[in-house]
């Protein structure tokens, strides 16, 4: 779990206006919060402190605020935004091709190698209910463990004490400067085993250690997102009040 962004962004947020504001934007960022928000509910986790989390992990700029972004990948310790959920998704299954075991997924930058085995694909950690309802649990359990949520936040990212500290800064400082959560009416709130399956072309199960995702040629991350989404998560999770 490498955070993808440094100290810098939270100062740029504020002298460059609004950027990355368009509709497609807004919406995508607003579901690691509305999975967050369920995942807080689950797990008696502090919404806050998910929130913050998963900023300090995906971070970006739009609108003028720090937000979230589900489609966030850290290869090895690179990072990349993608527009959409298929291209992260490609982009996995390439480097996984060659060999990839070491990188994070999603709104809460889940590490494939340590924490796959708790999904049954890849396809599952992108999804920003299941991700945000793994990382709350690990949240919950650091808590019982160290006592403060920040101490939690820091061990969230690593369990060496300098890159601890350093998080736990960082996601602080986040936590603080945060301003109220705003509802977003019409998060499907079922539980994942609940909700409609996703269409799938070729079912892995986790002990094939297989990526469920699809092949193709995908296009390389930028750090401005497409205006162009087919979300599969989206349709299955969310869905977002257009006249709101």
């Amino acid at each position: 779990m490498f955070p993808i962004f440094g100290r810098f962004l939270i100062g740029l947020i504020a002298s460059v206006g609004p950027v990355f504001a368009s509709p497609d934007t807004s919406n995508t960022a607003n579901m690691c919060d509305l999975a967050a928000s369920k995942a807080a509910d689950d797990w008696n986790v502090p919404l806050d402190v998910l929130r913050a989390i998963s900023r300090t992990e995906t971070g970006r700029a739009i609108g003028g605020k720090l937000q979230p972004w589900p489609w966030t990948v850290n290869m090895e310790g690179h990072g990349e935004w993608f527009g959409a959920e298929d291209e992260a998704r490609a982009y996995v299954f390439q480097h996984f091709k060659r060999g990839a075991r070491s990188f994070d997924v999603g709104c809460f930058q889940i590490n494939y190698k340590w924490h796959g085995a708790a999904f049954r694909s890849i396809d599952e950690m992108f999804d920003p209910i299941l991700n945000a309802n793994y990382a709350a649990r690990f949240l919950r359990d650091l808590y019982q463990e160290f006592g403060d949520w920040t101490s939690a936040a820091g061990a969230f990212h690593s369990r060496t004490r300098t890159h601890a500290e350093n998080y736990s800064a960082r996601f602080e400082e986040i936590r603080n400067t945060m301003t109220a959560f705003d509802q977003t009416v019409g998060l499907d709130v079922r539980n994942p085993s609940d909700r409609p399956e996703r269409q799938r072309s070729d079912p892995f199960s986790s002990s094939a250690r297989a990526p469920l995702i699809r092949g193709g040629t995908g296009r390389m991350g930028s750090l401005v997102p497409s205006r162009k989404s087919g979300s599969a998560s989206l349709q299955a999770i969310i869905a977002m009040n257009s006249s709101r």
